[in-house]
């Protein structure tokens, strides 16, 4: 049974988190399968495949920390998840602002499941201009990211329409 409030149905939000974990995971097991730790494929002058794990969050904060860490990301991303799926159940019509939740609750659950197989989040995707390197990421970081700009987005339009 479908969840209804706010003019809409909660399915299509979790379908939408659902593609963005199978992509995410396909693409974690196919640099996993391919690549050893640290190899890196270049693709382009400002774009490589690497493989990277990071025991740590963005920007690998909390990385050396003796892994307590892994835990407390597996927790957060739990409660996260939780409290998102509420939120789409309670704004399933709000569009926009489902859109961004989705993404976002997707690469969560993306890292999460990495942070329970492995200890660690496999990142692949490496940017860089120069010697500049901009730390590697997934397509969960992708969606979170892209998820967050929607999310920003969306209360910009919400205060604008309230004006």
């Amino acid at each position: 049974m479908a969840y209804k409030k706010s003019g809409g149905s909660l399915l299509p939000w979790l379908g939408i988190a659902l593609i963005t974990i199978l992509l995410d995971q396909f693409s974690k097991v196919l640099i996993v399968g391919s690549m050893q730790l640290h190899d890196s494929h270049t693709i382009t002058s400002f774009f490589n495949i690497v493989r990277w794990h990071n025991t740590g969050a963005a920007f690998s904060f909390l990385a050396g920390s003796g892994g307590w860490q892994r835990w407390f990301f597996i927790g957060l991303g739990a409660v996260a998840a939780c409290v998102i799926v509420w939120l789409l159940r309670s704004h399933a019509g709000q569009r926009l602002f489902c859109w961004s939740l989705a993404l976002i609750l997707g690469g969560a659950v993306g890292n999460v499941i990495d942070r329970v197989l492995h200890g660690y989040v496999v990142d692949f995707i490496q940017v860089h201009y120069a010697n500049l390197y901009f730390p590697s990421f997934n397509i969960a970081d992708s969606a979170i990211t892209v998820g967050a700009g929607l999310l920003i987005l969306d209360e910009l339009l919400r205060v604008r329409r309230s004006r």
